[in-house]
């Protein structure tokens, strides 16, 4: 009996002697590493559209008296020389970077309500950069952002008016470029995996280049696929432009037709 009480007290020992060698033979143990944040991923969206523009305001050119200038789409369109628009978009889930071109050449005549008759030509150029940044608020489905930036328009005005009498008449052309700063804010509304909704609102001009502008757009889109959408809605753009002589004091307005390929 006490051969056997020796003999497992001795394999004890044994054992218990060996476990510090066989622990110092093991690999040691690493701590997990934390997992690497990832950057939020861009979202890009060019877009072609058509604005169906309306003219309503005053133009002046050469210290003459501003002329009114009322011109609906369906004349713009009869008379429409050339046109380009459209716009460029880079987002993720902090940063928004927007550019926006337009240019357009309209020519038109009417008679005026004293029975004049009105020859109107102009060239018309914008662009326009913002920068955004999402607001904490709303829903996972609502997109809010600030919005800073400039927006640059450059326009060639030619105007002949011919009066009942030749004293009456008033002619004269002159191209005038600006650049603005503006501020405004979007708001993007996901219905549902298809149907959305788009407002852009922004004002600016401070007298640094115009006196104001501002600006409107309300559009509803559809996303047909992943990559192609399409949007109706309406826009309008204010400028009120005095100096040198020049005087552009209009709003160009009409519906706004989109078409944008995302990726």
């Amino acid at each position: 009996m006490r051969r056997i009480v020796g003999a497992i007290a001795a394999a004890l020992t044994t054992l218990l002697l060996a476990a510090p060698a066989a622990a110092a033979d093991l690999p040691p143990r690493v701590a997990a590493m934390p997992p690497v944040p990832t950057m939020p991923s861009w979202q890009f969206q060019a877009t072609m559209y058509g604005w169906a523009t309306a003219l309503d305001g005053d133009v002046g050119v050469r210290y003459r008296q501003p002329i009114g200038v009322n011109v609906d789409f369906s004349d713009i369109l009869k008379n429409l020389k050339g046109a380009f628009m459209g716009a460029f978009l880079a987002k993720n889930d902090t940063w928004m970077f927007l550019g926006d071109v337009l240019w357009s050449k309209i020519g038109t005549k009417s008679t005026t309500r004293f029975g004049g008759q009105l020859e109107f030509e102009q060239t018309f150029g914008m662009l326009s950069g913002y920068v955004g940044y999402r607001l904490p608020i709303g829903t996972p489905s609502l997109d809010v952002r600030v919005l800073g930036g400039v927006r640059g328009q450059r326009i060639t005005a030619d105007i002949k008016h011919f009066g009942i009498l030749p004293f009456f008449d008033r002619s004269g052309s002159a191209t005038k470029e600006w650049i603005d700063p503006v501020i405004g804010l979007s708001a993007q509304y996901a219905i549902d995996k298809n149907w959305f909704v788009n407002v852009i609102a922004d004002v600016g001009g401070f007298g640094v280049g115009s006196e104001l502008t501002s600006q409107g757009l309300l559009t509803v889109g559809y996303k047909w696929t992943e990559t192609i959408s399409t949007s109706i809605g309406y826009r309008a753009l204010y400028t009120d432009y005095k100096k040198d002589g020049f005087t552009y004091n209009t709003t160009m307005h009409g519906v706004f037709l989109g078409f944008g390929v995302h990726f």
